[in-house]
């Protein structure tokens, strides 16, 4: 019988796919993440099921979509009654080990959904019935911009001690997966899940943060072709983001290099993708059209552009080899059954996505999907589909994002052609010749809002009444 699989899971927060040498950045940032792409499986078109840290969270740890779970938002805990891939990994003899942001122990504000008793661990150790199965190696805080800044702070270990450090917080927290990698005792496989809160900006200084020197080493920049002309805080914040991404990739390679001294890089798959992405601010105004929505002046990703849903996946291990460039559309949703998979542990059916093995085999292409599925909130209540071609997203008028999960009627909202307008700045939603396609996606849209068990919804036209 063949040895299973080791999984190193690498989540970074806020990254944005085009900061990845190998997604076109021309700067060098990324050359660790790069190589991987080169000898492993690059997937082009990646996207978030959820733009926001606490729902996308909930969907790689439950292969649910964040109105399964109840983490339509952020401060939503998730359920303790939900299965997780740590437990799935647990009963097929893994060791297990979360380092990192968590996000789902908290619960707080107001909802019209049932979202259980009000717990707030944002500053304090998580106890272990919250940690989603991650009964093992475990150094965490819930909200880890809240214990820690950029240059010092703490997390919590199992035993819900403080683990302090001082330095560059993505260094530290690396080191704390080093140690896990070169002392654990041999035997068992093992799942580390290493959740980076960067490149997400810093909360308390609204800005982003990177190593120092980051300012003058990134400063010669080529800006994104949504960004460019366009307001936000892209200019000031740009190489400071690219200076946190570049301090991942570094430490890729530091963990890549200690799992090849302790003879474990061949029989590990690592995993490198992102939450969601950053929009720098730029898509505020569209963000509360027609609405007064609280908090969008400081909105990074709450949308459905590219820039805050398209996220980087590399894939390198048992599995994923060979180069291969994966065009077809793929989503964080479909992370979980493909850890699964590597495992050889039988995919439930609950689980919303489709192991990416498929993919990397020529033959079952053409069985893939034509369409990625998208919930939006906190800056509306939205849904979102996207095809090779097309953006289609919808909100409801009479729901607030930060207090409903969902609504029976919803309002057409953005349609951008991606062929066209890849940069997304010419919002086709009320032009009347795109009726058709209009009509095409939206029919694509209720099937998917199906399968995610929302109701068949009402999608009311802007042009006309008719759904």
């Amino acid at each position: 019988m063949a040895e299973k699989p080791n999984i190193l899971f690498v989540l970074s927060d806020q990254q944005r796919w085009d900061t990845l040498g190998c997604y076109g950045q021309e700067l060098d940032i990324t050359p660790n993440i790069d190589q991987m792409a080169e000898s492993g499986v690059k997937f082009e078109q990646a996207n978030t099921c959820q733009p926001v840290c606490n729902p996308a969270r909930s969907c790689l740890q439950t292969g649910k979509f964040a109105t399964e779970t109840g983490c339509y938002r952020n401060d939503v805990a998730l359920p303790q009654d939900e299965k997780t891939i740590a437990h799935w990994f647990m009963e097929a003899g893994y060791d297990l080990g979360y380092i990192g942001k968590w996000h789902l122990a908290s619960t707080g504000g107001p909802s019209s959904e049932k979202i259980g008793p009000e717990r707030d661990y944002h500053e304090k150790p998580i106890p272990v019935e919250l940690r989603g199965g991650w009964k093992d190696h475990w150094i965490a805080a819930d909200l880890l911009e809240f214990t820690s800044g950029p240059f010092g702070g703490h997390l919590y270990d199992e035993d819900m001690d403080k683990v302090s450090f001082d330095g560059y917080r993505v260094d530290e927290m690396t080191d704390m997966a080093l140690n896990y990698l070169n002392n654990r005792q041999k035997g068992n496989p093992f799942l580390l899940f290493l959740s980076f809160l960067e490149p997400h900006h810093q909360n308390d200084q609204k800005r982003y943060v990177g190593p120092k020197g980051s300012q003058e080493r990134f400063s010669d920049f080529e800006p994104p072709g949504d960004l460019k002309g366009n307001r936000g805080d892209w200019k000031e914040n740009y190489p400071d983001y690219l200076g946190c991404c570049a301090s991942i990739d570094k430490n890729v390679g530091r963990m890549k290099e200690a799992l090849k001294k302790n003879g474990m890089l061949e029989n590990t798959l690592i995993v490198y993708t992102s939450d969601h992405g950053s929009h720098f601010r730029t898509r505020n105004k569209e963000l509360s059209r027609g609405q007064n929505v609280k908090g969008n002046d400081d909105d990074y990703k709450r949308s459905c552009h590219e820039a805050s849903t398209h996220i980087p996946l590399v894939i390198e291990g048992p599995g994923f080899r060979g180069g291969k460039k994966i065009n077809e559309l793929v989503s964080l949703i479909d992370l979980p059954p493909t850890l699964l998979k590597t495992a050889n542990i039988q995919v439930p059916d609950y689980m919303q996505g489709r192991s990416l093995q498929q993919l990397t085999n020529a033959k079952n292409k053409g069985q893939w999907r034509e369409a990625t599925f998208i919930q939006i909130s906190e800056s509306k209540v939205g849904r979102a589909i996207k095809t090779k071609n097309w953006k289609f997203s919808v909100k409801a008028h009479d729901k607030l994002g930060i207090r409903d999960a969902k609504s029976k009627i919803y309002y057409e909202d953005h349609l951008y052609n991606l062929r066209k307008d890849p940069h997304e700045q010419n919002n086709l939603i009320d032009e009347p010749g795109y009726m058709g396609i209009k009509e095409h996606l939206k029919a694509k849209l209720k099937s998917k809002m199906e399968l995610a068990g929302e109701e068949e919804p009402k999608i009311v036209s802007t042009i006309s009444s008719n759904s």
